[in-house]
């Protein structure tokens, strides 16, 4: 199967003669964060961290998006953390888009490459390195773990995108396809990271509007998109944030084909009570 292409954001700033309009929006139901955004200025260091720096894109927000962070990490050859996951409660999904990292877990090294994937469990005690000659950068999805009764916590899990054939959406004739890194079936999952390809001229073509919180990262292509009541113009590099019940659909606009990276939380009852607060084990 062939290689895909993934977008990667290389940092600078602007220079001055640009103009200051763009297509960045924050609104009460989703915001759109463009690739001209992700600047030095606004990239974050964190701690436990070497030689490594973050754009965090999305975060909790109270009356918002409340159950993922995501970041876009940068670590330069020899960096990496031997202790990058904070909160012993905290699952990740880590997908590469450029360069190679090398993520150990109990005592086994695993080579991620671009269109690499792994999903590493609550306090499973992962480390990352880049051993590379060049920068590398990924994205970071982090979410409380909900734990349930009954259900054991899912074990890690690496892959690569390029390993895995796209399911066509039914009734689509292959013009809509996702690529699942995990079994929609097994309800020990409580997030899914997927990829979706849309081919040009294909649509998501009704305003699908669901519980799903969505973070939403283009690898690939152009399209324009119907975020609650507004058609946005989108392409490789911007990001997406999407609250729970926000509208959404898509036109593919070409001439190649138009994929993102897409969170969205599965396989959970609501939390009642307002507050979002993570299931613990018993």
């Amino acid at each position: 199967m062939a290689d895909r292409t993934y977008y990667a954001p290389q940092g600078g700033l602007p220079p001055q003669s640009d103009l200051v309009t763009d297509r960045a929006v924050f609104t009460e139901a989703y915001a759109v964060i463009p690739k001209r955004e992700f600047s030095d200025i606004v990239a974050s260091f964190l701690p436990f961290w070497d030689k490594t720096r973050a754009w965090i894109i999305a975060r909790p927000l109270s009356g918002f998006a409340e159950t993922f962070s995501q970041y876009i990490m940068e670590v330069q050859p020899g960096g990496g953390s031997d202790r990058p996951e904070p909160d012993a409660g905290a699952e990740g999904v880590l997908f590469v888009v450029e360069g190679e990292v090398t993520v150990t877990l109990g005592g086994e090294a695993h080579r991620l490459t671009p269109g690499g994937y792994a999903f590493l469990p609550p306090a499973s005690d992962w480390r990352l390195r880049n051993n590379g000659s060049g920068a590398a950068r990924f994205h970071w999805v982090r979410k409380a773990y909900e734990f349930v009764d009954g259900l054991e916590a899912p074990q890690a899990i690496f892959a690569n995108e390029n390993d895995i054939a796209p399911l066509a959406m039914p009734d689509t004739h292959g013009g809509w396809a996702t690529t699942r890194f995990v079994d929609p079936s097994d309800l020990r999952h409580d997030m899914h990271v997927t990829i979706v390809t849309l081919k040009p001229g294909a649509v998501i073509p009704f305003p699908e509007t669901h519980v799903m919180e969505h973070g939403l990262y283009v690898l690939e292509g152009k399209a324009v998109y119907r975020l609650n009541q507004d058609w946005v113009e989108v392409q490789a590099g911007d990001y997406m944030w999407l609250r729970a019940f926000c509208p959404q659909a898509c036109y593919a606009g070409g001439p190649g084909n138009f994929r993102y990276l897409l969170y969205k939380d599965v396989n959970r009852h609501p939390r009642l009570g307002g507050t979002f607060a993570p299931r613990r084990a018993p």
